[in-house]
Parts: C-alpha cells; sequence; structure tokens
C-alpha cells in the first residue's frame, strides 16, 4: 500500500498533483492528515478536488502558535512509543511505503511512524537545502534527518540531486523533471497582467519571532500604500505574531489585511501582482514561473528558482529593497511553465518499489 502522510497547506499543494493521477489511474492509497492544518486542510481538500482523509491525527484545530504545536507534536510523537498502535491506528495494519514531503515538523514525525510501524519511507521534495544547518530553523535539520532515514529521495532538480550524493545518503535517489508544484500551477491556469494589487506574506519562523524582520516588512508595506494597492495575506500565527495593533496599523494606513484564499484564486492575484514580497519557498517557486518581480523576504534560499532573474534576495537590506521597489518591472521575465510531469515519474517509481 501507498500511504500519504501530509497535512500542511503547502504540502497539500505539491502533493496533489500526484494524488490527482492515482485517482485518475486507480492506484489504491492511504492519505493520512497529520492535523497540523486540520481546518485549512480541509479547505483545501475540497477546492483542489482531494479526498477525505483516511485517518485524521489531533484535534481538528489549525497549530498556530507554539504552545499548540509543542501539544500537537508531543502528542504525536507519544504515538512512537507504541508499534502496534502506530501499525493499527495510522497505517491500517497495512504494509508498504509512507511518502511524506518537504522539510515540516509532521514530515519528521511522520518519517519516524513509517520507520516505527515497518514501512519504507519515500521523501518528496527531497535535497533542497540552504548549505547552513541552522538556516532555516527547524527546516533544514528536518530535512537532513528525514533524507538520511528515507528510502526513496525524490528530488525536484539537479542542484537537489547533489545535494543527496554530498550527504551519501543511503537511500535511493530519484531525479525529478521539476517540482510536483509545475503541475498544480499548470492546472489552475492563471492569468494575469500586472494591473492588481502588490501581494505580501509572510509565514515562516525566522521571520515570525524576530521583531525587527516584522516590523521591517510592516514599514515597507505602510509605505508601499502611497503608490500601489497593497494586499497583505495573513497566516493564523501571522496574526498573531504581528498583533492586533500592527494590524490595525496597516489596515489604517491602507493595507488591505485579509485571511488566505484558495490555490487557484491565489496563483491568480500572483500573476496579476506589478510585484511580490513573501518569505514563501513554494510562493517563491510560483512567482519564478510566472516570472512576476518577487522580494523574498530572507536572508537565504534553499530554493535557486528564480535568483538572478525576477526573483531578488533582500538579505533584509533596507537598500536592496528599496531599489527593488523603486523600479521592480525591470525583473519581470515571460511565464514560463515546463511541461513536466514529476507526478508520474514519482508513481512509476512507487509501482516499481511495491
Amino acid at each position: 500500500m501507498i500511504h500519504v502522510f501530509i497535512g500542511t497547506k503547502a504540502q497539500y499543494i505539491k502533493t496533489a498533483p500526484l494524488l490527482w493521477l492515482m485517482d485518475e489511474r486507480g492506484v489504491g492509497y492511504r492519505l493520512i492528515d497529520s492535523g497540523q492544518h486540520a481546518v485549512l486542510a480541509a479547505g483545501f481538500r475540497e477546492q483542489m478536488a482531494i479526498r477525505a482523509p483516511d485517518v485524521q491525527l489531533g484535534r481538528r484545530e489549525d497549530v498556530v502558535s507554539v504552545p499548540q504545536a509543542v501539544v500537537w507534536t508531543l502528542r504525536l510523537a507519544g504515538r512512537l512509543l507504541s508499534k502496534g498502535r502506530i501499525r493499527r491506528e495510522v497505517f491500517g495494519d497495512r504494509g508498504g511505503i509512507c511518502l511524506v514531503h518537504g522539510d515540516t515538523p509532521s514530515t519528521l514525525l511522520s518519517s519516524l511512524m513509517a520507520r516505527r510501524a515497518g514501512l519504507a519511507v519515500g521523501h518528496l521534495e527531497a535535497g533542497l537545502s540552504s548549505g547552513r544547518w541552522l538556516h532555516p530553523f527547524p527546516e533544514e535539520l528536518i530535512r537532513h534527518l528525514v533524507a538520511r532515514k528515507a528510502d526513496l529521495l525524490f528530488a525536484p532538480d539537479r542542484r537537489a540531486v547533489r545535494n543527496l550524493e554530498a550527504m551519501k545518503v543511503r537511500g535511493r535517489v530519484v531525479p525529478l523533471p521539476g517540482n510536483t508544484v509545475i503541475e498544480a500551477l499548470r492546472r489552475a491556469e492563471p492569468v494575469g497582467a500586472g494591473d492588481g494589487p502588490v501581494i505580501i506574506t509572510m509565514h515562516r519562523v525566522e521571520n515570525l519571532h524576530r521583531r525587527a524582520r516584522r516590523e521591517g516588512l510592516a514599514a515597507l508595506a505602510e509605505q508601499l500604500v502611497a503608490t500601489h494597492e497593497v494586499r497583505w495575506l495573513l497566516h493564523q500565527p501571522t496574526r498573531g505574531a504581528l498583533g492586533g495593533a500592527t494590524i490595525d496599523r496597516l489596515a489604517t494606513a491602507g493595507v488591505r489585511m485579509t485571511d488566505l484564499v484558495g490555490h487557484s484564486e491565489f496563483l491568480g492575484m500572483l500573476a496579476a501582482a506589478p510585484f511580490v514580497i513573501t518569505d514563501g519557498g513554494s510562493i517563491q517557486e510560483e512567482c519564478a514561473m510566472l516570472g512576476v518581480p518577487t522580494l523574498l523576504w530572507r536572508k537565504r534560499t534553499d530554493r535557486p528558482d528564480g535568483v538572478g532573474e525576477n526573483v531578488v534576495l533582500g538579505c533584509y537590506d533596507a537598500s536592496t529593497a528599496q531599489d527593488f521597489i523603486t523600479d521592480p518591472d525591470r525583473f519581470r521575465r515571460p511565464a514560463r511553465v515546463p511541461a513536466a510531469t514529476p507526478s508520474v515519474r514519482i508513481l512509476e517509481e512507487l509501482s516499481g518499489w511495491l
């Protein structure tokens, strides 16, 4: 049996093409939701035509704060104490291979659960690396730990393949013709002319818990409303980190502070934006393919997508940010969405493995 163990918004978006393909071809699989983004994931499943999970772990609420994350992690980790309980309650007493994705805490916990239950582990989006052990934290460490445990490592590009080879992982490295986000973007078919609002997002731990970085982005957003319509899409942890006073201040200044939207709608907003400011790795990948000028609100990135072309790594440097917003259109590139189908290659490898 193929077990797909995911739970965050990004994991659903990037795993969706493989789930669609398995549904289309009648390949049986079990879908396990980690419960990390329980409410948000339910909405995304509906929007992206993904069936309900076979197993829903955790409580039916999103993990949006550090205390909640600690409790959620301890509850999942507690299941590791009983091999029989994991195999029965999580994996339905079925063997096979468990697919995990990316670099979240649930990625590590799900890979440990699969190992404990005697399953093989397949790591989707393996091999991405910033080259620094503690940046971003804890994502970089999680990727390395999961890569060491995985039997199949699906690498989305040549750089990821080289990283895995340098790590001398014991599992088999499977080069892919791109990241599965390609297929999700192609299915949505976003169009735009750069005449929409500037789009801002921020959700990474490295930014949420650094006041200077939060306030720096807030100040930049306030500056932009003098010349642009600005829309800031808020993840729940971002709401808590910014605080009501800052959110009210930004809204009063003219920044439109809104909740997250569906994936297809969001891609349309990116395509229509004159430029984007974000710290999201998946958004960086999507903007690179759409050719939208993008200021990456990070010091380092584990992804090469668009860097040196339409994506500018800001490094929290005020002069870099000001240079970018002065003439962002010089970074615009034609949209280039590859015709690659990495999910087909993944399913071929899984079928051979089983």
